[in-house]
């Protein structure tokens, strides 16, 4: 099959898994509309899905195509969802003239009518060598230039940066730039210098500088109650509440209202009723006006049903997980917070910060693309 050659088109990499790929195409395709009516989006190989309509396909393609309403098939925009038993699957078949022109047709599908399509990596540049569908590999397939994003700092970026370039380079493509991401303000100014001296002499020029905000770390409840395969109990209407501190529930029940502000999660022993209690004595009378991101019942104890009922009028959300509240408060600690569909808050803040740090200009003109190609909708 052939490809399509003539739409514009970024393939954005990385030097390692969530440093943050899916965080600039999400800004990277609002800072575009500004310039280009229709943005096409695309994710050839994805290892995190979920299933829709009964396919596999990648949750970055859902993310994208639900935030954008992006008007594509979503088998399109994720033609591969690598599961448990792919790579096996695949090693036994040796089918990758398919695989390919299963990718090649859905980008030609994506770009048809499109003036630009954002194409998003996995991982680092080696990943997905064992299926021989790396992000190397399916860059050059489809003809595209690359962004590398990474981590804020010198040392370990240039570093990693470097191995990635190497693999794209040995298969033809050419890297335009790298994105600084997760950036501490206080010393993204005093880093730059160096980082641009550095990637200089790859010569890469820094694309942007993104910032590293806290906003974006802290997950809603939903996602907590999923990493912990929770149970809600209440309140569940309200889980997309952000969960801004947490509180252990290890103090006296006259104590629990110093312990909690708006957008805290306790986190206490399901039979705790007297502190259960003492947090409802504390919430307004309406509902919807909690500020409570919600409690965390945790050793697989559940309060009285009566109590439930009481937090579920209160508007206050209750998860019930097996684990011990040491154990819950570790991997709440530990957990990668992605970007969840319909998490507005915290995609506008990702729009406006990757359009304030990134030069889509300079991105444009080392593709050749600053203006839409009319051929490149047809």
């Amino acid at each position: 099959m052939e490809l399509n050659k003539v739409t514009p088109r970024v393939y954005v990499a990385a030097t390692r898994q969530d440093d943050g790929k899916t965080t600039c195409c999400l800004g990277l395709y609002a800072a575009l509309k500004k310039r280009f009516p229709r943005i096409g989006y695309i994710k050839p190989v994805g290892q995190r899905f979920v299933e829709v309509a009964g396919k596999k396909v990648d949750e970055d393609s859902v993310l994208v195509s639900d935030t954008y309403d992006v008007n594509l098939p979503i088998e399109a925009m994720s033609p591969i969802a690598v599961d448990r038993m792919f790579t096996r699957n695949y090693l036994q078949a040796e089918n990758l003239s398919q695989m390919q022109e299963t990718i090649i047709s859905a980008f030609n599908r994506v770009a048809w009518e499109h003036d630009f399509v954002i194409i998003e990596g996995t991982g680092h540049a080696g990943v997905g060598s064992v299926i021989d569908l790396s992000n190397a590999r399916v860059a050059q397939l489809l003809g595209s230039k690359v962004i590398i994003v990474t981590t804020g700092g010198v040392g370990r970026p240039v570093d990693e940066v470097s191995l990635n370039l190497a693999l794209f380079e040995k298969q033809g493509v050419e890297v335009i730039g790298v994105v600084l991401n997760k950036v501490l303000p206080s010393k993204s100014e005093a880093l730059l210098p160096w980082a641009e001296r550095a990637f200089a002499k790859m010569k890469l020029p820094i694309l942007g500088v993104i910032p590293d905000l806290s906003e974006l770390r802290r997950p809603i409840l939903a996602q907590v109650a999923r990493e912990l395969g929770g149970e809600f109990l209440s309140g569940e209407s309200f889980k997309r509440r952000r969960v801004r501190s947490i509180a252990i529930g290890a103090m006296t029940a006259a104590r629990i209202k110093e312990q909690l502000g708006a957008g805290s999660l306790l986190i206490t022993p399901g039979d705790r009723e007297d502190l259960l209690l003492a947090v409802l004595e504390h919430q307004p009378k309406r509902a919807t006006d909690s500020k409570l991101a919600g409690i965390l019942l945790t050793d697989g104890l559940r309060p009285q049903p009566g109590l439930v009922r009481m937090m579920n009028d209160k508007g206050v959300p209750s998860v019930a997980v097996a684990a011990d509240s040491y154990t819950v408060t570790s991997r709440i600690d530990r957990m990668t917070v992605k970007t969840d569909p319909g998490d507005e808050e915290k995609i506008k803040v990702i729009q406006k910060t990757v359009a304030d740090h990134l030069d889509v200009s300079l991105i444009l003109k080392k593709i050749g693309a600053e203006k839409p190609a009319a051929e490149g909708r047809r």
